[in-house]
């Protein structure tokens, strides 16, 4: 190198000494926990988040929201939970809910456990004290070991003590919660880790695309062909669907196997639709008999829990279950099962599919014409209470129903979502579904209170419009969370059937009193008023034409609307479907 060379490089190097010294000291870039919370979540799909803010996660959730990810904001962190359940039913990738700690973390735990009992993909995602605090015992703010407080009732659980933990955690959250079983996960965020501040280099060699989130594992071949050959031997064959079938969406496999081998079916709650309630081997309206008569039930996604008499009760004791699902401890829950398939459900529909090409089922030639003939018959029946209940005034559940039915099932592909007691059962036995997952209620463990949260994370996924049918207790629970429908201009309908009472508003009480009884709330609530205050589009109805019109005006302004149903105070019963659980069913009350 030349000396004039030299000597410009050192004047060069001369002169950005000098700039650098008059602009100050250079520091690197710099990201907070929060910030690498958000682009963790980024990084692995989620574009969606649920929940309530408040110290510490406030900062985090305006930070998502820069990262491109939509924030739903709620009044109450358990709807907000529902919502981030249904959102990961409905999506097949965790709905994400982000709560406060401690009551924060409690009211969005009740949600993830429910999820995690639904088997829904979720993942909650709470701010925490310090843990060497709580340790400690030394009372600080919201105390509590919230991550050991979580872990019996979710399926995974991890904690973030430091800001390079949160990409892992985020990760391996994902894939505890789609994989296998589907089911909540718990993310202990602690204030330390959300508040650490790294070099946003540093930060930028955490991120990472996590591989294979769910990895599908095929049954045995021999576990396929023994369940092909029950299923081809068998008389009197059924199939009976599960919401763990509608998740998988598989909608395809399941129509060829029951239209090819003619194989009637009938539907749990939230697997309506998935073939449709009225198609031609619907064996719906025919509960009774499958479960009596039938020699193989063919369970695909669905539990022998207490909705189905734990697989004994009226189930015809020489029938053989076959039983698909992804965990191996579902099978032989209850009673055994003849031939469990145990594998991802498009795997294992798959091999059976290709195991009964050339084989010919033995099913009585009488079989499905008999369930036909019966289903005729007892659809017209129901149809003609439906019609007699059009009189009744004022209103009771079956006439307004009458009016739903006819304008839910000319928009089929409104999502319903559905809780009460006798306003559930009714909903459910009344309204014909033809789409899968379009159809979402309290499920499993038949809990009150999801409806907000659902109708919001349904909309919010799906881009779909949504029904909401509430009891009136039922919309109690949530009723507040309509202002975020409202707010967020979402295309929710919610209809309140108000009979005044928990099952109905004529209780009595038992002793000398001037208080309600205990099932007693108010047959004159007007909750109209309540969507008033909101903005919502409003109506009143007190019969079934009014309704029927009221709804079908609400469904086409795709607008945030309430309607108010009057019912009378005497319409519902206390629900008999789980009378071995009722105690009044067992003992005398004495006054």
């Amino acid at each position: 190198m030349s000396e004039t060379t030299n000597n410009t490089a050192a004047k060069n190097t001369a002169a950005d000494t000098a700039t650098a010294a008059k602009q100050g000291p250079h520091f690197p870039e710099q990201v907070t926990g929060m910030y690498i919370l958000a682009r963790a979540l980024k990084e692995v799909g989620i574009d969606t988040m649920y929940g309530l803010v408040g110290i510490p996660v406030t900062e985090a959730a305006y930070i998502a929201q820069g990262q491109g990810i939509r924030f739903v904001g709620f009044r109450h962190e358990q709807q907000a939970g529902m919502a981030a359940a249904t959102h990961g039913f409905l999506t097949h990738t965790p709905g994400v809910l982000l709560t406060v700690s401690s009551l924060g973390f409690m009211n969005g735990l009740t949600a993830t456990a429910n999820a995690t009992v639904n088997c829904y993909p979720m993942i909650q995602i709470s701010g925490a004290s310090d843990p060497t605090m709580v340790d400690m015992d030394m009372g600080t703010y919201e105390q509590l070991d919230q991550l050991n407080t979580a872990r019996p009732l979710v399926k995974a659980a991890f904690r973030c003590s430091h800001a390079k933990d949160i990409p892992s955690a985020v990760a391996r959250a994902y894939r505890a919660a789609v994989s296998g079983r589907p089911g909540g996960v718990y993310i202990d965020m602690t204030t330390p880790a959300l508040g650490e501040i790294m070099d946003a280099s540093e930060a930028e060699k955490l991120f990472y695309k996590p591989v294979d989130v769910y990895a599908p594992v095929a049954p045995t071949q021999s576990a396929v062909d023994r369940a092909v050959e029950i299923l081809t031997s068998a008389k009197r064959p059924a199939i009976l669907l599960g919401k763990g079938a509608a998740y998988a969406q598989v909608d395809d496999k399941i129509k060829e196997l029951i239209e090819t081998y003619k194989i009637p079916y009938l539907a749990m709650s939230m697997a309506k639709g998935l073939m449709p309630d009225n198609g031609e081997y619907s064996a719906l309206s025919c509960r009774s008999t499958i479960m009596e008569q039938s020699d193989v039930v063919m369970v695909i996604g669905a539990r022998l829990n207490w909705m189905l008499q734990f697989g004994r009760g009226k189930w015809n004791p020489d029938m053989k279950f076959i039983q698909l699902d992804v965990e191996p401890r579902e099978i032989d829950r209850n009673v055994p099962v003849a031939a469990p398939v145990v594998g991802d459900m498009g795997e294992s529909l798959d091999m059976i599919l290709a195991s009964l090409k050339g084989k010919t089922m033995q099913t009585d030639p009488q079989w499905v014409p008999s369930l036909q003939a019966e289903a005729k018959v007892k659809n017209a029946k129901f149809h003609a209470r439906l019609a007699d209940a059009v009189s009744a005034n004022p209103m009771n559940h079956w006439s307004a129903l009458s009016a739903a039915k006819k304008v839910l099932e000319a928009n089929p592909d409104v999502i319903l979502v559905n809780e009460g007691a006798n306003t559930l059962d009714d909903t459910r036995d009344s309204i014909d579904m033809v789409l899968p997952r379009h159809r979402v209620d309290c499920a499993s463990w038949a809990i009150m209170g999801m409806g907000m949260g659902s109708a919001i994370g349904a909309a919010v996924a799906t881009g779909k419009s949504v029904v909401a049918i509430e009891g009136d207790s039922a919309f109690g629970f949530s009723g507040m969370d309509f202002s975020t429908i409202c707010r967020y201009k979402l295309p929710v309908t919610v209809c309140i059937f108000n009979n005044g009472g928990i099952y109905n508003g004529v209780g009595v009480p038992l002793d000398k009193t001037t208080d309600p009884a205990p099932t007693t709330l108010d047959v004159n609530a007007r909750y109209d008023k309540l969507g008033d205050a909101f903005g919502a589009q409003t109506y009143y109805v007190t019969t079934p034409d009014e309704y029927q019109q009221a709804l079908t005006e609400a469904i086409a302004s795709k607008k945030p609307c309430l309607i108010d149903v009057q019912l009378g105070a005497d319409s519902g019963k206390e629900s008999g479907h789980i009378g071995y659980l009722n105690p009044a069913t067992l003992i005398s009350v004495t006054v």
